[in-house]
């Protein structure tokens, strides 16, 4: 029901009365069109004037922060080198009855040397051997057992023969041997080193609003994940794309690639006759590069795509499996893991399965073992062996807008360490993170994060644009160190 003053004009399809009186034609139907649409411009609806924060915390970059730094660099190309294995190993190499090894490429082992050797066998059958000649190319070696016989072929149990189509086997070098009396070691092991670089990319990003609209009073109380607030709708905008673009800087140093000659993006944005011209490594490429991949890790239940060594629901047997696997790259005992939601559930479910409390005698963790932890079933952290696992979630991989919409990777696994390296903008040795970013920077120009102004409008006055446009800026790449001591965590193989 509605009563109008006789003072407002009539309205077409109500008759206002001067008094409370129910008649059919001063009646407003709100389920009726034409009168709903009256009473919508006669009067202001309830309005909720504050935004509904309806997905919380949009932003998710947090990553890079927590388990990294950035660092400035003058080059459009970073370069770094990482330590070779120590000791001298081999595999895929094949070996003869006569004991000539042959190796897949130049090997450094020298004639006086001694080497444990495996025919690889499913039953492996292992003997120690002395090097008794090595060709000029550094591609054969000539090896004598010690016990069995004067020739490999001879040794009881030592299979030359083909295995699985192959006469593959293995050794390390494990010292050496002289005569008295005789010269010393012929030749030299250079120190192997592998080096590697990545480029940094150019990202941009721009928010624009007429010079008209920066005039409109805010229609609602707003708030960002920029700390941002009030009733001027295009500065939430402007906040919005911000965050939105440093959400970018990170999810590009996770998901970047290099790009390849064939097939088009180098020719689109690099050299189109060189690979690797354009784009950028990015974590998971990195890591399945040059990392350890593990899948099924933390599956609950069995398929018929279930490999070896992992098994289906033994979240704990599996980390016995990768723990292996660190110690064969030497990595060190502190690690910190980023889990999607399913996987830390499950990791806990696991650990609250083998934690009985203080009557079981079943430690807790790497905390105290404060049976607190087990109690709330929310584990922040284990140990394994000799490692120490911290576990924390990853809202990369869980919203549904980023990673989450594919549901494909568990978590990464990522050292807590550092790493000597020089620095040639400091020009000496300093301490890095494995994992940090390089962004582009000069004393005249840091690319870091740029933003300026332009247009007519806000404060800027470079051109005639009835606009203020906003522009984002950043280059940037980064920098995997040691990344055969990082796992990821694959949901698939």
């Amino acid at each position: 029901m509605a009563i109008y003053p006789t003072t407002i004009p009539t309205v077409p399809e109500l008759t206002p009365y001067a008094q409370k009186v129910t008649v059919s034609d001063n009646y407003i139907n709100f389920h009726g069109s034409s009168s709903s649409a009256q009473w919508a411009q006669q009067y202001m609806p309830e309005l909720y004037e504050a935004e509904v924060e309806r997905y919380g915390n949009r932003s998710v970059s947090s990553f890079l922060r927590l388990v990294g730094a950035e660092l400035p660099m003058a080059s459009d190309q970073v370069i770094w080198s990482e330590q070779g294995r120590l000791h001298l190993a081999y595999e895929d190499a094949s070996v003869a009855n006569d004991g000539v090894i042959t190796t897949v490429g130049a090997h450094s082992v020298r004639v006086g040397q001694t080497i444990v050797l495996s025919d690889n066998q499913a039953a492996p059958t292992i003997i120690k051997c002395y090097v008794s000649a090595v060709a000029a190319d550094n591609t054969t070696l000539t090896v004598v057992p010690y016990a069995g016989g004067a020739t490999v072929g001879a040794v009881a149990g030592f299979d030359t023969a083909t295995d699985s189509g192959s006469n593959k086997c293995s050794f390390f070098v494990y010292g050496s041997e002289f005569k008295k009396g005789v010269s010393g070691m012929v030749g030299a092991v250079e120190p192997k080193v592998d080096t590697f670089k990545n480029k940094p990319i150019i990202l941009k990003d721009k928010f624009e609003v007429s010079g008209s609209d920066t005039a409109q009073i805010g229609w609602i109380e707003v708030s960002g994940e920029a700390g941002q607030g009030g009733y001027l709708w295009y500065m939430k905008a402007e906040g919005d794309t911000r965050v939105r673009f440093e959400d970018y800087l990170e999810m590009a140093m996770v998901e970047g690639e290099l790009a390849k000659a064939t097939g088009g993006v180098d020719s689109l944005l690099g050299t189109a006759a060189e690979d690797d011209t354009a784009g950028t490594e990015g974590l998971f490429a990195a890591i399945s590069s040059r990392g350890i991949v593990a899948d099924r890790v933390f599956e609950t239940t069995a398929t018929a795509a279930e490999e070896d060594p992992f098994t289906a629901g033994s979240v704990i047997n599996d980390f016995g499996v990768i723990i292996k696997e660190l110690d064969k790259q030497g990595s060190i005992e502190e690690n910190m893991m980023f889990l999607n939601r399913d996987s830390s559930i499950q990791l806990d479910n696991a650990l609250g399965n083998i934690s009985s409390g203080a009557q079981g005698g079943t430690a807790y963790g790497v905390f105290q073992n404060s049976e607190q932890m087990a109690l709330n079933l929310g584990f922040t952290g284990f140990r394994r062996g000799s490692y120490d696992f911290y576990k924390t979630d990853w809202k990369y991989l869980n919203n549904k807008s980023t990673r989450g919409l594919f549901d494909d990777i568990d978590g990464v696994l990522v050292p807590a360490g550092t790493s000597s390296v020089y620095d040639q903008m400091m020009g000496k040795n300093v301490r890095r993170p494995f994992l940090h970013v390089r962004y582009r920077a000069s004393q005249t120009d840091d690319r870091r994060m740029k933003s300026w102004l332009t247009g007519s409008v806000g404060g800027a006055a470079t051109s005639d644009l009835d606009a203020m446009e906003i522009h984002y800026l950043s280059e940037r790449c980064l920098v995997t160190q040691a990344a055969n001591n990082f796992v990821l965590f694959k949901k698939y193989n």
